[in-house]
């Protein structure tokens, strides 16, 4: 069953598509539905041919190009690490590029290869923020250590969300049904784009109509939870850059009033979910991923998993047996569902220890890429579909990248962020994919990762945070090395280089926290990885700061991290309202404890002027 209303006389405002327009409906700037010959040169008897534009690639094809090269060098990497067991391989990329490091298949676990055929994090992955604190470092700062608890027990600990006894919908004006699906299209579907626009179209008819109630379960329970997503669009618009503006009465009225109103949306969606479990469509499949995101928007990540878990289940029944009476676009649908799992799955299996996988991922290598088969309208502006479209894929290939770097550097038992006579050639490696990324995004997202108080747009701004996190965790084996055996040569691996290396881990850790800010995908979606992830980046900073001052002497803006992150969370907390989720409550206090220790250590070891300039010295002798 999908988002449709059959019974409704009101004519389907579905667009027909195509990629290629005849010459003369180009000429005339019309639309040219693709026929031979098509329906306006028919009208206007005219001779209907296709030029040789018409051999072009469409669209579609452009929008992929620029991210699967990045697929493609992966692929190539994984392929030459699988079938060169004796010999050092040279991977060619397709892009002019320095030249690419020389890896070993000795370089990578034998027992791993058949993980290099997906990019999927092991369900006994440890959690990083836990990984950090095994550190023995942290036996010095035993509160740190002793005072965590995990993820699991913080959040069991939960009372279930209220229910309430009616759902009395408030009365919307036109403007405020508007406002709130123009939220929910420049939020949620432009990060995870799984809502057609003739869909979208069908909810503003529910809703406005007072259909909700009368309509079918399944499309009902969608509807409202597009309408509770939407609602929380707004509460988290508007927060880039907030942290030292105090927000004024009418912008805490009306985000408070958004909020009310979406939890009576999905408070109706939740009395239905029952219908949804038991039927196998792509509206259900669409309501059970909505949900999920609700119940992060909530900070509730057990509960947020348990939905991504079963979205997964539902998702792929139904796209290895696709239901014949379906529309084609949902095959489409389910596919950018699919994907959109992956990404989610795979950032909760981070964070959340011996999680178990859905299987998503054990299949991500067969399922095609959004865009690639199907034309799938989300937005009425055919600019703003191709951008969704594209955000999506380079969100999904950073992805997949950052699986692969867990794979072949922090894999239990065989990765190895922990042998210095393997991970520095593969930490290059790693290193060159990350940066083809990057150079592979289209104009609208690019960005500087030297200048932090350059303006970015959402979009930047979160893959540059995205960008910086990557960096960092490619580079974490060469700091933590640093950490545990002091600076000096290892395994043909030069003392200077190590510290060049360690430094790029530090520098990406502390842009990373300094660089964040109120990203709406961010703030709605991922708050409390957010926070655990910051707190890995400030325990971090706590080690390195008092063990390598060689490297910590030059930014002299690590003191400011902690400062940030309070605005910054402080602002959040206070948008996002109660109750509050107990596993952010901790990562603040982990934040907060690392801030004052760097603090003490800052005012014991404050370095003199002739010891930075000796340090920086230093660096610039080991850059050349």
């Amino acid at each position: 069953m999908s988002l449709e209303l059959g019974t409704m006389d009101e004519p389907s405002r579905k667009r027909l598509r195509t990629s290629h327009a005849c010459d003369i409906c180009r000429s005339r700037k019309i639309r040219c539905d693709g026929n031979q010959p098509c329906q306006g040169c028919t009208n206007s008897k005219q001779d209907c041919s296709y030029g040789s534009e018409a051999n072009t690639r469409g669209k579609s094809d452009l929008i992929l190009e620029g991210v699967l090269r990045v697929e493609q060098l992966l692929q190539a990497m994984q392929t030459s690490l699988l079938t060169s067991p004796t010999r050092a391989v040279h991977v060619q990329s397709p892009i002019s590029a320095p030249p690419l490091s020389q890896i070993s298949a000795d370089d990578v676990h034998p027992n791993q290869h058949n993980n290099l055929e997906n990019a999927i994090l092991d369900s006994l992955h440890t959690s990083t923020t836990e990984s950090i604190l095994s550190w023995s470092y942290f036996d010095s700062f035993p509160s740190i250590r002793q005072n965590y608890v995990s993820i699991f027990q913080l959040e069991q600990s939960r009372p279930s969300l209220p229910m309430r006894v009616n759902s009395m919908y408030p009365y919307l004006s036109a403007a405020d049904l508007d406002s709130i699906l123009n939220a929910f299209q420049r939020g949620v579907n432009f990060w995870y784009p799984t809502l057609s626009l003739n869909q979208l179209d069908n909810v503003r008819t529910l809703v406005s109509r007072g259909l909700l109630e009368g309509t079918d379960q399944v499309t009902g329970c969608c509807a409202r939870l597009v309408m509770a997503l939407g609602c929380t669009s707004e509460v988290v618009s508007g927060l880039m850059g907030s942290e030292d503006t105090t927000a004024s009465k009418e912008d805490i009225e009306f985000k408070t009033s958004r909020r009310a109103m979406a939890e009576l949306y999905f408070d109706g969606a939740l009395k239905t979910m029952h219908m949804v479990h038991s039927e196998m469509s792509c509206a259900a499949v669409q309501s059970l991923f909505f949900t999920a995101l609700y119940f992060a928007y909530l900070r509730r990540p057990l509960q947020a998993w348990n939905y991504i878990h079963d979205t997964a289940a539902k998702c792929l029944l139904l796209l290895s047996y696709p239901p014949v009476t379906e529309p084609i676009e949902n095959q489409e649908c389910l596919r950018r569902i699919f994907w959109a799992c992956y990404i989610l799955e795979s950032d909760y299996l981070a964070e959340l220890s011996a999680l178990p996988v859905s299987g998503i991922a054990q299949i991500e290598s067969s399922v095609p890429l959004p865009g690639s088969a199907i034309p799938y309208t989300t937005h009425s502006d055919d600019n703003e579909t191709e951008h969704a479209s594209l955000y999506f894929l380079a969100c999904i290939s950073m992805r997949r990248l950052l699986n692969r770097v867990h794979q072949l550097l922090y894999a239990r038992n065989s990765g190895a962020a922990t042998d210095i006579s393997r991970f520095p050639a593969i930490v290059t490696e790693l290193d060159h994919q990350l940066e083809e990324w990057r150079d592979v995004l289209p104009h609208a997202f690019k960005f500087s990762t030297s200048d932090l108080s350059e303006y970015l747009s959402e979009c930047r701004g979160f893959l540059r945070q995205r960008y910086l996190t990557c960096r960092s965790v490619i580079y974490r084996p060469f700091l933590a090395w640093l950490l545990a055996n002091g600076p000096s040569d290892a395994h043909g691996v030069r003392k200077a280089e190590i510290l060049s290396r360690a430094r790029i881990c530090l520098d990406a850790c502390t842009s990373h926290i300094l660089g964040l800010t109120g990203f709406s995908h961010t703030v709605l979606v991922d708050t409390w990885i957010c926070v655990l992830s910051m707190a890995t980046a400030m325990m971090i900073l706590l080690a390195t700061c008092s063990s390598v001052r060689e490297i910590t002497q030059l930014r002299h803006d690590i003191m400011h991290t902690g400062p940030h992150l309070r605005k910054v969370f402080r602002r959040w907390q206070e948008v996002l309202g109660t109750p509050e989720s107990p596993s952010v409550d901790q990562g603040m206090r982990i934040i907060y404890e690392t801030e004052k220790l760097m603090q003490g250590l800052g005012r014991r070891t404050t370095a003199t002027d002739e010891e930075v300039v000796v340090a920086a010295l230093m660096c610039a002798m080991t850059e050349r």
